[in-house]
């Protein structure tokens, strides 16, 4: 049975035309005030259709842009509702002009992808690698010397213990000494 634009809906509706579950538009409800459907006897929901056109903007900033709750929060607070309207009305098109295509990337959930760690240079090639690498891995090497040296310390001071010093402020103080001696 085909509504007309015009029509209320039940939630059942909603949720099928948006493709997503009942208990997400209640939830909706929940975070964004401005979703108020006509209650009827019972708790019954009706969705307009000018709350239609807020959830379709509300569901494809969260689902498609990969906009938080909070970030669509803060679009509805500064920018009212007329500006997530816009963002449905903007999906709409890109989803009827592919029409037989496949369906637009959306994003995906759940972890991060893992990033390739820097390209690994193992010893009988680092005679032979690029300058770049080069200086990649000896910036790396200095930062990890450094990161763990910070670690030493912080572990020193939580325990109570003196702080070790590195061989390089060992020959620096050594210096200062020979120095104050002349």
């Amino acid at each position: 049975m085909n509504k007309s634009a015009e029509a209320f809906r039940t939630i059942g509706e909603v949720a099928d035309e948006l493709e997503i579950p009942k208990h997400v538009l209640r939830f909706w409800e929940g975070r964004f005030p401005q979703i108020r459907p006509m209650k009827r006897g019972g708790g019954r929901r009706y969705y307009r259709p000018e709350d239609m056109e807020l959830l379709r903007g509300i569901r494809t900033l969260l689902h498609a842009e990969g906009y938080t709750i909070r970030g669509v929060q803060k679009i509805l607070r500064e920018h009212g509702v007329d500006q997530v309207k816009a963002a449905a009305r903007r999906s709409v098109p890109t989803q009827s002009a592919a029409d037989g295509a496949s369906p637009p990337p959306t994003r995906k959930r759940g972890r991060k992808p893992i990033v390739a760690p820097a390209a690994r240079v193992s010893a009988p090639t680092a005679a032979s690698a690029a300058p770049e690498l080069k200086s990649a891995s000896c910036t790396m090497n200095v930062h990890v010397l450094a990161a763990v040296r910070e670690l030493q310390i912080a572990r020193a001071i939580l325990l109570g213990q003196p702080v070790p010093q590195s061989s390089a402020s060992r020959a620096e103080d050594a210096k200062k000494v020979r120095a104050s001696r002349t």
